[in-house]
């Protein structure tokens, strides 16, 4: 039988939600609801990411207002993934709203729901519900597969946040710790006043620290439960597989991990064991995390014939996330040993070029060459620090020459010495 007009109209739905940009797909399932519930704005709150946990489309004056407080305040009151028509906190005022959560723990909310032509609330609830799971699956989805640019973006997004979080709640705190200090005065009349004053300053003093509190948490995850959590999503495959994983957790006191260094290590984790599985004869894995307090430390080891290298198709996409994150990745494969891989991931984003650099302007990379050139290293040595080839570190110092203007690697060194010396004497 022919599927009916309505299932065809689902489906292209579907297709056109599936294939959206991650950017993009708040205002790709607003449309996709269109037929079936009609809303003023529609907002998605997720932790998958953590550079921009809210996809939002719709009326401005909405989306522009709406705070993590509130969206976390209305998950966290939804029983059930069933979706739900209340009346809630969003945007500053109270609204009409549906809200839903997803498997993956995903909210999406729209404001003034309002039924589509034809279509009662109860009647289009069906594929309301399929086409939001199938948005929070692919928003997850996408986050494990983003491109280079998309984790830098991320990284940038989620240090900027910070970095404003952290001023308001000083600037606050301030402001609201010298309001109680005056009106705690003995020289203030009017005592009742004074008291009602001093608990309404008092809660939103309170209010603020856990704001902020909430956004910190969506930053950082201890990397202790970013491990668990990583072992939770790894089980299903060692239940199911045959292979054995052995996991060797990280210090529990260990330094919290940056939200998206977090998850793109899990994504690396998740797709090495995967890489590893696909060799003959791996019976056993070693999944480890350690942190020496600047870097995320990754080692997995197979028991397999060491077969896989860093040609393998899969490896060469997982190095490319690892560079986004200005990370390292090396393999020592040995034949009949298994195969080693190690991954190391900066938990702070890069520093900004230099002034010199920038004078002269040097890429990150030839800045770094610069650096190891001036602390002795010759090119092998260079090649081991970066995790590049020979032939690579020619290529970097031909373009670092060339910028300078000089010819060898000693007056490379001077040109930069003197660059230095004038720059403190300034």
């Amino acid at each position: 039988m022919a599927p009916t007009h309505d299932a065809l109209a689902l489906l292209d739905a579907a297709a056109d939600l599936a294939d959206a940009p991650l950017l993009g797909i708040a205002e790709a399932l607003r449309t996709a609801l269109v037929p079936y519930v009609r809303c003023s704005a529609l907002v998605i709150f997720t932790e998958d990411c953590t550079g921009r946990p809210q996809k939002k489309a719709g009326a401005e004056h909405i989306i522009s207002r709406v705070s993590l407080d509130e969206l976390d305040a209305i998950r966290s009151a939804l029983p059930d993934l069933a979706p739900r028509r209340t009346t809630e906190l969003i945007a500053g005022e109270p609204r009409p709203v549906l809200a839903a959560r997803s498997a993956t723990n995903a909210l999406l909310v729209l404001t003034d729901p309002a039924p589509a032509a034809g279509w009662p609330h109860e009647a289009a609830m069906p594929a309301v519900v399929r086409l939001w799971h199938l948005a929070a699956v692919r928003i997850r989805d996408k986050v494990a597969e983003a491109a280079p640019s998309y984790l830098r973006e991320s990284r940038a997004a989620s240090a900027e946040r910070s970095r404003l979080t952290a001023e308001l709640t000083d600037q606050h705190s301030t402001t609201l710790e010298t309001v109680l200090a005056a009106l705690r005065s003995p020289h203030q009349p009017d005592e009742s006043a004074r008291r009602a004053a001093t608990d309404i300053a008092a809660t939103a003093l309170v209010r603020l620290r856990a704001s902020a509190d909430r956004a910190a948490s969506l930053l950082e995850e201890p990397v202790a439960r970013a491990f668990e959590r990583l072992q939770g999503e790894l089980r299903p495959l060692e239940r199911f597989s045959g292979i054995s994983l052995q996991f060797v957790e990280p210090p529990a006191d260990g330094r919290a991990l940056p939200g998206e260094v977090a998850h793109a290590a899990r994504a690396i984790v998740r797709a090495l064991v995967l890489a590893m599985v696909e060799q003959d004869e791996v019976r056993r894995i070693r999944v480890q995390w350690d942190c020496d307090g600047t870097n995320l430390l990754i080692d997995l080891r197979d028991d397999g014939q060491g077969s896989l290298s860093p040609a393998h198709d899969g490896v060469r996409r997982i190095e490319q996330r690892v560079r986004a994150l200005d990370g390292r990745l090396r393999m020592e494969a040995m034949p009949g040993w298994g195969a080693d891989v190690f991954v190391s991931l900066p938990l702070d984003a890069p520093k900004p070029p230099s002034r010199e650099a920038a004078e002269w302007g040097l890429g990150e990379r030839e800045e770094q060459v610069l650096q190891l050139l001036e602390g002795g290293l010759r090119n092998r040595a260079i090649a081991a620090e970066l995790g590049v080839s020979e032939n690579t570190v020619k290529f970097h110092l031909r373009n670092l020459f060339r910028k300078l203007g000089v010819g060898s690697r000693a007056e490379a060194i001077a040109v930069a010495a003197e660059a230095r010396q004038s720059g403190a004497r300034a």
